[in-house]
């Protein structure tokens, strides 16, 4: 395989995450021995939040005249392109009973999860767009509680376009909370004495931290990261639409990589002359967070072929993945690792960040080689059930009895012999030779 590196990372998702372990320890040690208190003294302490932690419907009623009338048409677009498509999921999902042997009937029934926890961040950006991309999709799975967390912003309550999402979308509590100590409150059931039976949405490296932690206590979405994009062009591509592209994701933060796959050097070569003169012309905030992530993380690979650039990016697994090249469904066809697609210049990620339609909680760190992002199925548990008749049983308990005796299990080899015992007095079965030690 031919690559060459043009630029290369000088850290990686990993190099970080030391520090925000040992935080993330202490504070959830301290929560689950205090509870409520010691939450609402981290609350105090990293986001000068004193306040009630608890939204009423009444604050949010009044805090909804604060949206102006053309915001809350554009949310409402956007949280309507989410659920319209979380509904598809579900509909491309049944419940199925199917006819094993006479008599033998098994099948699938989904059942929602009961209590979902939603985060929505409000840090560098007040990420609107993370309300209803999680809790539309819940709701769509038909979630029958959404528990929604975001960060007091600016010393007040929730940033109020944030907290019309959570209403669009369609949240039945909302807390004022944000960081661990909003993922710990959501898991253990705090202030609302519902623990989240999943807990979802994207966060800062402590976010994650504590997702990661609690997983197993509690469900979780993806194990995610820093947000990434990578970008596939060929030499069909304009260089500046991809330049745009990876800076548009690079402001994220300082820990976001922006990749870029080519088998173009002349491409390469301009997308990396015009990169430091895009982030330079942003606003500071956005400038600060995009240049650091591209002198740290950002990466420009040049391969001879398609099937090479393939096999790269599969090995990135990167969590937005856009396609700047000839013959889209042949690379539609042939990738396999990402956690949401981007065929032609057309679409782009802060298409699918905001409105389109799929949803933008996506995996990083390389868990796009094998989980995908927030669904409507991440909230469903496919339960299966069976049920059979006499005489399907006396062919289910001979193999399982043969079976258990094989692998030393004799107290599951009984549960068929009694059985065939009642039904059939007076047969001989085989049922295989006895455990005698």
């Amino acid at each position: 395989m031919a690559i060459d590196y043009l630029k290369r990372a000088t850290k990686t998702p990993e190099t970080e995450t030391g520090t925000a372990r040992e935080v993330v320890t202490t504070m959830l040690g301290e929560i689950e021995r205090r509870g409520e208190e010691a939450v609402r003294d981290y609350a105090l302490k990293l986001d000068k939040w004193d306040g009630p932690i608890l939204v009423t419907r009444e604050e949010m009623e009044r805090r909804a005249k604060e949206v102006p009338e053309s915001v809350r048409r554009d949310i409402a677009f956007a949280a309507d392109q989410v659920r319209r498509f979380a509904d598809a999921q579900r509909e491309s999902v049944k419940d199925f009973s199917v006819e094993l042997l006479p008599g033998l009937t098994a099948g699938q029934k989904l059942v929602p999860c009961n209590v979902a926890g939603c985060y929505v961040p409000t840090g560098r950006y007040a990420h609107i767009a993370s309300a209803y991309m999680s809790i539309a999709t819940a709701k769509a799975a038909g979630v029958g509680t959404v528990v929604a967390c975001s960060t007091p912003f600016r010393g007040g309550g929730i940033h109020p376009y944030v907290l019309y999402a959570m209403q669009v979308a369609g949240a039945d509590v909302v807390l004022t909370l944000g960081g661990v100590q909003a993922i710990a409150a959501m898991a253990y059931g705090l202030f609302t004495g519902k623990p989240a039976d999943i807990i979802v949405g994207p966060g800062n490296k402590f976010v994650a931290e504590a997702k990661r932690m609690l997983f197993g206590k509690v469900g979780i979405d993806v194990f995610a990261g820093p947000s990434e994009v990578a970008v596939i062009a060929d030499e069909t591509a304009d260089p500046m639409m991809v330049a745009v592209d990876l800076v548009g994701q690079a402001e994220h933060g300082h820990e976001s990589p922006a990749w870029l796959f080519t088998s173009s050097r002349p491409l390469a070569d301009e997308v990396m002359r015009l990169v430091p003169g895009l982030i330079a012309d942003l606003p500071p905030t956005a400038r600060d967070a995009a240049a650091a992530a591209w002198r740290d993380y950002g990466e420009v690979i040049v391969c001879d072929t398609r099937a090479e650039l393939v096999e790269v990016s599969d090995r990135y697994a990167s969590e937005h993945l856009e396609v700047h090249a000839a013959d889209l469904d042949w690379w539609r066809d042939a990738l396999t690792n990402y956690g949401s697609l981007f065929l032609g210049e057309e679409t782009t990620v802060a298409f699918g960040d905001k409105t389109s339609g799929p949803n933008h909680i996506l995996p990083t760190k390389f868990a796009a080689r094998y989980s995908a992002g927030l669904s409507v199925h991440k909230f469903l548990k496919p339960l299966t059930w069976q049920q059979m008749s006499r005489e399907a049983c006396k062919t289910i308990a001979q193999a399982t009895a043969r079976i258990s005796r094989l692998e030393g299990m004799e107290a599951h080899a009984r549960t068929g012999d009694y059985r065939l015992a009642k039904y059939f007095p007076g047969h001989n079965f085989d049922m295989g030779v006895p455990v005698d030690a």
